[in-house]
């Protein structure tokens, strides 16, 4: 990819690129143990989440995998075996140092093959979610004697019908990504080899927009589902308040009245 700085070719777990000035896009590398966490991959992952979001210049951020049988498998099982499962989550973000990171700017995943357990608690926990045509997404822990605790047993029943999610965590059943669109847990569907090119193809459009716009846009939209609307009345005005008192709320005017692209400071 044109402009990246990159890890890859390298035998790291994880992997960094920057695509172009704006755009981070964080890969899994453990094709052959289909992705699954480790504590390696763990603590990279929670410096990398820290690291964009200390970065002024990246405004959106792509978790994908490289290519294999699976996104993520979840937990590296032979960790969890020798009793070093907790090892796998930190005290800031949780399950494989992402799923409760603190995050301000928007993550995009871009998975294919097996997306299970861990899996897809990792997608659950960005923003959107590209999916490519032989995604298998599935909670299996209580066939495991366990339960989807890194974000799982409640992100899924706020992204698809009660219902269903309630079928999928108590039976372990899993679904494909024809249908995972069709209930409105995934954005798009593509081909495998198109995935990542389609989730940078989104980060595009939003790192094209104004940041402190998108910040607070995502910010509200993140607790919608969660909050009365009185609340969210006073949190949207709040919202509102501080974007107008930035440069870009009139940069951006100006700039489509002009008929260039506008540029940015916040």
């Amino acid at each position: 990819m044109s402009g990246s700085e990159t890890h890859t070719g390298s035998v790291e777990p994880i992997l960094f690129e920057r695509i172009g000035r704006h755009i981070a896009l964080v890969t899994l590398n453990r094709p052959a143990a289909r992705n699954a966490i480790n504590l390696a991959m763990t603590l990279r992952i929670e410096e990398l989440v820290r690291l964009i979001e200390a970065d002024p210049e990246l405004r959106v951020a792509i978790l994908a995998a490289a290519d294999g049988k699976a996104f993520c498998a979840g937990a590296d099982l032979t960790e969890v075996a020798a009793g070093d499962g907790l090892l796998l989550r930190t005290a800031d973000g949780g399950f494989a140092g992402f799923v409760y990171a603190q995050r301000k700017k928007p993550w995009i995943a871009a998975v294919h093959g097996f997306a299970l357990g861990g899996g897809l608690e990792l997608s659950l926990a960005c923003d959107m979610i590209v999916a490519a045509d032989n995604t298998i997404f599935g909670l299996p822990e209580p066939k495991r004697g366990l339960v989807a605790g890194a974000g799982g047993m409640f992100r899924l029943p706020r992204a698809i019908p009660r219902a269903i999610a309630l079928e999928m965590l108590t039976t372990g059943a899993s679904i494909d990504a024809h249908r995972a669109y069709a209930l409105g847990l995934v954005n798009r569907v593509v081909d495998e080899a198109a995935r990542i090119k389609e989730a940078i193809a989104i980060a595009e459009q939003v790192a094209a927009n104004a940041p402190s716009s998108v910040r607070e846009s995502l910010a509200l939209g993140r607790i919608a589902a969660e909050r009365r609307e009185d609340e969210l009345r006073q949190l949207s005005a709040a919202a509102s308040d501080r974007v107008l008192a930035l440069e870009d709320s009139r940069e951006g005017p100006r700039a489509f009245v002009e008929k260039r692209p506008p540029v940015w400071r916040n």
